[in-house]
């Protein structure tokens, strides 16, 4: 195993028997025998190894209190890949790459009779060592003695895993005994050993649940989505305008913040409501609605606080009202601008303090509810008007959702007509489908009425359709039978910034005057700016309002670069109004 005759037990030592004052660090006077000294640095390296830190400084640390207890000139610990390989190597004091480099300039048969022999291998003098035959002893640098090499496997279970190496000068005036250092060095790989196995379980473990953390991740992220996505069922839209809208409702689903949805009449607010229910930490509990414009005020009264037996002609019995029946749950409030501003104040008071007794009942009662009110009113220029008290208007408004009205997105128009077709067939056993034309008159229409509109015409359509394939002219606005436009003449506005926004003309194209001005030009169009619905140009409502001139076609298409949705937009009319002037007119539509 090497040149030295480890039973040597008459020299004087020169490793752990000595207290040197020339070497790397003395080892404390205190301890005089060799079994105390090695008593002591086992017990300082078990500290070092006992404290938690990386791998490669621990076994930086161990070497560094080797050299305290050993007469060392290098130190080397290294740790072994399944092919045999170096995969990290630490010296005493040097970085990880020096420590490397030196490791592999030691002799590969010395190294590797300490690996398959699973024995440590000393050698006395390197130079006259069969193991180091071709090695230079000038790697340790200049010396004035020889060297001497002590190297002690690392075994983890009887495997071997690693090697711990130093090497000494000696100047050849002292005599050497390596059998202390060895048996040293050897309990020290031992604890080595146990240290990087319980390194091993530690990340083995910590890999294990990494991957069951991202594996429950996972499955959470699937089932929020299955969950969002079942909530969102009814609501159909990819448009950028519809997803910005589903954003904020699962943002704000995560806390109980009042919600006050905002938007035209038939954008589905109660369908967002349901959602934010759906999506919130009380969707196990009760989702109660109430319509305010539905009921007048003393049934609304009764219907949301509930009433006593008695309490009022045809109280014959008690009734819990819709904050007891959505205790834990969400109060959904539709129209909530239309409630009298007495009973704004019965619920303010709810609002704030969470209280409220039941009509003709004097016992106090509590609810915990999550409160989502909606409207298509302007409540700031109510609360101007004195309509709406401010101070329920800032408690029903603490976080304000817009929901877009369906000419904000054109790209859901035909997704949503197909989900109406889909519905109707259920409901009536046909097998209706909507052909490219229809899709075109459905794009080109301004649908004031929203979603419900749409819906509306859809099921009409379908129902006086004679084919299963619905065609362009199975739409009542191709046989002047539409009133749409008729309807929404004149609406007012509704809500502030969701009202209806007519498109703005450009200065440069000369647009005709409001309805009840006279136009210069005959041919001139007089565009009530006033209608927020320029509906198909086939209703007899719209033919009656003027007709497009060639002149100003000609100019808005050729400024539009013969786009025509672009210069419906100039002249603020519909896309089926320019394509009808382009007809009437025989105008060829020029393609670049």
């Amino acid at each position: 195993m090497g040149d030295v005759n480890l039973s040597q037990e008459s020299l004087e030592p020169a490793g752990l028997g000595e207290t040197r004052s020339n070497g790397p660090a003395a080892v404390p006077g205190e301890y005089s025998t060799r079994a105390e000294i090695a008593l002591h640095g086992v017990y300082e390296i078990s500290k070092v190894l006992a404290t938690p830190a990386r791998l490669e400084t621990t076994l930086a640390n161990v070497l560094s209190l080797l050299s305290s207890f050993l007469d060392m000139h290098h130190g080397i610990i290294a740790l072994l890949n399944a092919e045999g390989l170096p995969e990290m190597v630490v010296g005493a004091g040097w970085s990880e790459e020096t420590a490397k480099d030196y490791f592999n300039c030691l002799p590969e048969r010395a190294i590797g009779q300490i690996v398959t022999t699973k024995m440590p291998v000393v050698v006395e003098n390197v130079k006259t060592n069969p193991l180091f035959v071709g090695w230079a002893e000038t790697e340790w640098g200049h010396v004035s003695g020889f060297v001497s090499f002590i190297g002690v496997p690392v075994k983890v279970r009887e495997k071997v895993v690693g090697t711990l190496t130093l090497d000494r000068v000696w100047d050849g005036q002292r005599a050497v005994l390596l059998d202390n250092d060895v048996r040293f060095l050897a309990m020290i790989a031992n604890l080595v050993g146990q240290t990087i196995r319980l390194h091993d379980v530690i990340e083995r473990d910590r890999e294990r649940l990494m991957t069951e953390q991202r594996r429950l991740e996972k499955e959470l992220s699937e089932a929020t989505k299955a969950d969002c996505g079942k909530s969102l069922r009814n609501i159909i839209g990819e448009s950028q305008a519809i997803r910005e809208v589903i954003e904020k409702i699962a943002i704000v689903a995560r806390s109980n913040s009042a919600v006050l949805l905002r938007g035209e009449s038939g954008t589905g607010k109660e369908l967002f409501a349901h959602a934010t229910h759906d999506l919130s930490s009380r969707k196990s509990e009760p989702f109660v609605k109430v319509n305010c414009a539905a009921l007048p005020e003393s049934m609304l009264e009764s219907e949301l606080f509930g009433h006593e037996k008695g309490a009022f002609t045809g109280a014959l019995v008690q009734r819990k009202g819709r904050f007891e029946l959505a205790h834990k749950g969400t109060l959904f409030l539709d129209e909530i601008g239309e409630i009298s501003p007495a009973f704004q104040a019965k619920l303010l008071r709810v609002l704030q303090e969470g209280e409220f007794e039941r009509v003709g009942g004097m016992r106090t009662l509590k609810a915990d509810v999550r409160l989502v009110t909606a409207t298509n009113k302007n409540l700031e220029d109510a609360v101007t008007r004195g309509d709406f008290r401010a101070d329920l208007y800032y408690r029903i408004n603490v976080v304000s959702i817009l929901l877009p009205p369906l000419r904000d997105r054109p790209d859901d128009v035909f997704r949503l007509a197909q989900e109406f077709i889909r519905r109707f067939n259920e409901e009536h056993g046909t097998r209706k489908s909507l052909t490219p034309t229809a899709k075109d008159v459905l794009q080109e229409c301004y649908f004031p009425g929203n979603v419900r509109e749409l819906e509306n015409c859809i099921r009409r359509t379908a129902t006086m359709s004679k084919d299963s394939k619905i065609i362009a002219n199975d739409f009542a606005c191709r046989h002047d039978e539409c009133l749409s436009s008729t309807l929404w003449r004149g609406v007012t506005a509704t809500a502030g910034p969701i009202n209806i926004i007519q498109a703005i003309p450009n200065p440069a194209v000369r647009t005709a005057p409001p309805v009840g001005i006279p136009s210069e030009s005959d041919s001139a169009i007089s565009v009530n700016k006033s209608n927020p619905c320029p509906q198909l140009d086939s209703c007899k409502a719209m033919q009656s309002e003027g007709n497009l001139g060639r002149e100003q076609l000609l100019q808005a298409m050729e400024g539009a670069g013969w786009v025509q949705a672009k210069a419906a937009r100039l002249l603020c009319v519909t896309p089926r109004q320019i394509g009808y002037a382009l007809r009437k007119h025989n105008i060829a539509i020029r393609k670049f």
